[in-house]
């Protein structure tokens, strides 16, 4: 009977070392795959990092643009007034001026 017993706890102890090292892989499994999983989320925070400063960068340009543009706006409206007001001007010197030539035709015909 020593035999048949002694059996048995070969196979306990077989079985007991076989489940250990399959446990030992698959910590060594998870851990690679938990570092490569590190190693992914690092590269996708950085791509978000990078792509929130490029948005960042673009709404800055898009503000300047825009500031930019107004003051291009705004300049051009009063170049247009001004320009309004020199027209309004040289027709009243022109008026003012037939005005003169008129009376002096009128000198000089009497």
């Amino acid at each position: 009977m020593a035999a048949p017993r002694q059996a048995d706890e070969h196979d306990a102890l077989s079985s007991l070392e076989d489940r250990i090292t399959r446990a030992v892989e698959l910590v060594m499994q998870l851990r690679a795959e938990k570092q490569a999983l590190e190693a992914e989320l690092d590269r996708v925070i950085a791509e978000r990092d990078a792509a929130r400063i490029e948005v960042n960068t673009a709404q800055t340009d898009a503000a300047a643009a825009h500031a930019e543009l107004n003051a291009i706006k705004s300049k051009t409206q009063r170049s247009t007034q001004e320009l309004d007001e020199l027209r309004t001007e040289r027709k009243q010197v022109r008026a003012r001026i037939e005005k003169l030539l008129g009376q002096m035709d009128q000198l000089s015909g009497s």
